[in-house]
């Protein structure tokens, strides 16, 4: 059965972490297949025929690269979700999994965020493109639902983070932007500069997690609407960054914070009783600072030899 799972994105830290949940699945990168292209995406399911997709597949980045290439983050996820799904439903694939992203949300609207509310206002500013186009995924996944009966289903976490992450500076997310700044600046001697003033707050799910929430919903969710699946505690920016500056043994005081920057939206906290009133277990979750612990580590083990880096 694992082997008629197919994942897109299968190289990028989700993916990995699958690995070790699903050894014999299909993992697809973009150097197999053109996510973008409708032909390649039309040989792949001929040619593995799935019974199940996770498609994790994404254009993604942090707060510079959002603002900054908006058009190509709108254009290459629109590209890529309709060319899995269309095919997904041509070949009679029998449940496809996609992943959201908790700024699909409006920038504007009462908290907590639960599903409901996607739709209800304009995304914040400045991923407003990608945000949008992972919308766009949701509604593509119920109107396939609608007219032909498609067993399409979307999951909303919030920001990942974990072994195997992009620490690539202008694309990456904010944990491994930071891990990759302060690990640096220690090699050099040198103060590390992040943006904002660190009083954003974000929810963070270890990427482990997310792989066992996946094959979760594999088994027990069939819904017609998003649903969230993040670890729902936050933390600032600003206690992060202490907290990878403690495991890497830098002092805290070299964080210089430049408020002349953008430092995204304030919070963003998502409900995820929809998930836990399936029979998930908060529990489940990987305590936070272990996992931040595991992923400094893996760094450290791996550098440079690292996406975003080599």
């Amino acid at each position: 059965m694992n082997s008629r799972i197919l994942i897109t994105g299968g190289t990028g830290m989700v993916g990995t972490a699958l690995r070790s949940f699903l050894p014999d699945a299909v993992y697809i990168s973009s150097k197999n297949y053109d996510l973008t292209c409708a032909n390649q995406v039309e040989d792949m399911f001929s040619k593995y025929k799935p019974l199940c997709v996770l498609h994790l597949a994404a254009k993604v980045g942090g707060l510079k690269a959002n603002i900054d290439n908006s058009a190509d983050f709108y254009i290459d996820n629109m590209l890529m979700n309709t060319n899995v799904l269309h095919c997904a439903h041509k070949h009679n694939t029998k449940k496809v999994i996609s992943l959201l992203s908790t700024c699909v949300y409006p920038d504007e609207i009462q908290y907590p965020l639960t599903e409901d509310k996607i739709h209800q206002g304009p995304p914040h500013y400045s991923n407003f493109a990608y945000a949008y186009a992972k919308r766009m995924l949701d509604v593509q996944s119920r109107a396939y639902r609608k007219q032909h009966g498609c067993n399409f289903v979307t999951a909303v976490p919030n920001n990942l983070f974990g072994e195997n992450d992009n620490f690539d500076l202008d694309n990456g997310h904010v944990i491994p932007s930071i891990i990759r700044k302060v690990f640096e600046a220690k090699q050099k001697g040198k103060k590390v500069i992040l943006w904002g003033n660190g009083s954003a707050l974000r929810e963070f799910t270890y990427s482990k997690d997310l792989a066992n929430i996946l094959l979760f919903l594999l088994e027990n969710y069939d819904g017609e609407f998003p649903i969230n699946v993040g670890n729902t505690k936050e933390y600032s920016i600003k206690e992060v960054a202490h907290m990878i500056c403690n495991i890497f043994e830098y002092p805290e005081e070299s964080i210089i914070w430049d408020t002349d920057k953008p430092m995204g939206q304030y919070r963003k906290p998502s409900d995820n009783k929809k998930l836990i009133n399936l029979g998930w277990k908060d529990t489940k979750y990987c305590d936070f600072k272990q996992a931040l612990t595991n992923s400094c580590e893996w760094f450290i083990m791996n550098y440079p030899n690292i996406r975003g880096i080599n």
